[in-house]
């Protein structure tokens, strides 16, 4: 079996496995996955250090961007007060870019090194 990328599973915040969803709501996610049990952080302390990664990396340029408009609009204001306003419009969108950092790595990660189970087979989306 190969994983096989599906937008539409990554959209709706789903297993990469089975497509069942990942959180059981807004600010908590399943440790297993309930429709298919894959372990979602394969068990491993600190596994999801790569999904802060990933929600640095959507974080700042939404920031940025947020910025140079609030710049246009309000072309008054100092860097510094533009800066903390968008910061200030962001943190509403934190628990959602939490959770898509979240499914990003998961999907990420299944993409580059599958969960095999006893028998050797791959988990994935897709047979081959």
């Amino acid at each position: 079996m190969k994983y096989r990328f599906s937008p539409s599973v990554m959209v709706s915040r789903g297993c990469p496995q089975c497509g069942h969803a990942m959180f059981r709501s807004p600010l908590s996610m399943y440790d297993d996955c309930p429709g298919c049990g894959l372990d979602f952080d394969r068990g491993d302390p600190g596994y999801f250090t790569g999904a802060m990664y990933v929600s640095y990396g959507a974080g700042i340029p939404i920031i940025a961007l947020l910025t140079l408009i609030l710049h246009l609009l309000i072309p008054s204001w100092s860097l510094f007060r533009l800066v903390l306003l968008a910061w200030g419009l962001c943190l509403p969108f934190v628990p959602w870019i939490w959770q898509y950092s979240r499914v990003i790595w998961v999907h990420f990660d299944q993409w580059i090194d599958p969960l095999r189970d006893d028998r050797g087979e791959t988990h994935s989306l897709t047979e081959d």
